[in-house]
């Protein structure tokens, strides 16, 4: 998200998380996240980024949780623990392996999971969630990558299958363009979803 007209609409649909792109390596990149609703988790998202610079956007912007999609060691999870959740997010291929987690699990309030690709996230494409089953830890987890309408269904099985599956991440298949989202197409989706 970055436009402020666009945020408030979105946050009217009362969303657990909005996400702003603070890398700016992104099409999506904001400069300064607008404002939301108290009740709205603002999420910091970064990519390999130092950690006095992740330090000082989540004061400065009021970040209730960094999204991590980098090469993030466990230590960095670790110094942010405690200032703000820690989304320590894995690209996921067909031979992901979950023994890479062990190091980070003491360290996040969650992971997330998404496509592996050419960007470290926003490729727009969906992951094999058949992976997920395998997944052995209690930790919660985001699952994102590629998500629209059309897999409505998968993510209610998925939702419904025995997984800490805790929030799904939501982004190009709703956008009308980068960091623009479509309020009706969201609007529809969280109707849908079995809640």
């Amino acid at each position: 998200m970055r436009e402020p007209k666009n945020v408030a609409e979105t946050a009217a649909l009362h969303p657990d998380y909005m996400g702003f792109i603070l890398w700016d390596g992104s099409k999506r990149y904001c400069v300064t996240p607008p404002e939301v609703p108290a009740a709205i988790t603002k999420v910091g998202v970064f990519v390999n980024a130092p950690l006095n610079e992740i330090e000082h956007a989540i004061t400065t912007f009021k970040l209730g949780a960094v999204q991590l999609h980098g090469n993030e060691s466990p230590q960095q999870c670790r110094e942010l623990q405690g200032k703000t959740q820690v989304i320590k997010a894995f690209g996921v291929g067909e031979n992901f392996d979950f023994d890479t987690l062990l190091d980070y699990l003491p360290y996040c309030d969650f992971f997330l999971f998404d496509t592996k690709g050419p960007m470290p996230g926003g490729n727009g494409t969906t992951f094999d969630w058949s992976i997920l089953e395998n997944y052995p830890f209690d930790l919660p987890f985001f699952i994102s990558g590629g998500i629209g309408l059309a897999e409505i269904n998968k993510i209610n099985e998925l939702r419904n299958a025995d997984l800490p599956v805790y929030a799904i991440d939501v982004n190009s298949k709703f956008e009308t363009a980068p960091a623009v989202k479509n309020v009706e197409q969201l609007k529809n989706f969280k109707e849908k979803l079995a809640l």
